[in-house]
């Protein structure tokens, strides 16, 4: 790693290592805004621990459940003066885990049924393959 002005610099691939990503998601940041793409020192690009740190916040972020259409827009807010707006952006990730929540329970639910008809309906078709099989139709 090489120190300028008080900062680590890194190549991409180091940046990547740094933030337990691939080089791939890095540039995928980058196409969407989310991680700036520096200018050349010579023939390589340099990252420094601010792009290191605009990593790992998208990544807690992303494992927060946000999208990164909503993390672009908390990475554009001040941290003094939008508290109403990211607070506004928590709750709409929470309705939206907590309808996922339902979901899964509704799924889980149901299989839990199906694994049940299964274990007791051995002399008929699997209630779990039919319940998949959409009838043909002419």
């Amino acid at each position: 790693m090489v120190r300028s002005q008080g900062k680590f610099m890194f190549t991409i691939g180091k940046l990547a290592v740094n933030a337990s990503v691939g080089v791939e998601t890095l540039r995928f940041y980058q196409r969407k805004g989310l991680l700036e793409v520096p200018e050349p020192t010579g023939k390589v690009r340099r990252y420094n621990d601010t792009h290191l740190q605009r990593v790992l916040f998208i990544k807690s972020a992303q494992a927060a459940g946000f999208t990164l259409k909503e993390i672009k827009q908390l990475l554009t807010m001040d941290a003094s003066q939008h508290h109403h707006q990211a607070r506004e952006l928590a709750i709409k990730r929470l309705t939206a885990i907590d309808e996922q929540i339902t979901q899964l329970q509704s799924a889980r639910v149901a299989l839990e049924k199906l694994a049940h008809e299964c274990e007791h309906s051995r002399e008929q078709p699997c209630p779990i393959i039919a319940s998949f099989v959409s009838p043909a139709t002419d």
